[in-house]
């Protein structure tokens, strides 16, 4: 766990792009300062309650690590991956 919060409020109206904005910002962040992946590549959007990663890594493993990192930020079962490793 990288310390960031994690955003499961998906259901509350009214804040939907607040949430939206935020949790992009934070799983984008934890992306950022994990220091086993090189995440220059990844882009990260919300549609609905799910964030998705696309782009590209590098080294083997790093597309579960995205995912775990992601997960760790707005939990499991709300990361969609289309990564794909060069």
């Amino acid at each position: 766990m990288l310390g960031f919060a994690a955003f499961t409020n998906y259901g509350e109206s009214g804040r939907q792009d607040h949430n939206d904005a935020a949790t992009r910002a934070s799983v984008e962040c934890a992306l950022h300062a994990a220091c086993d992946i090189e995440a220059i590549d990844i882009n990260v959007t919300t549609l609905g309650s799910y964030v998705i990663l696309e782009g590209f890594v590098r080294r083997r493993g790093d597309v579960e690590r995205a995912i775990e990192i992601a997960e760790s930020v707005v939990g499991r079962d709300y990361v969609r991956s289309r990564l794909l490793r060069r």
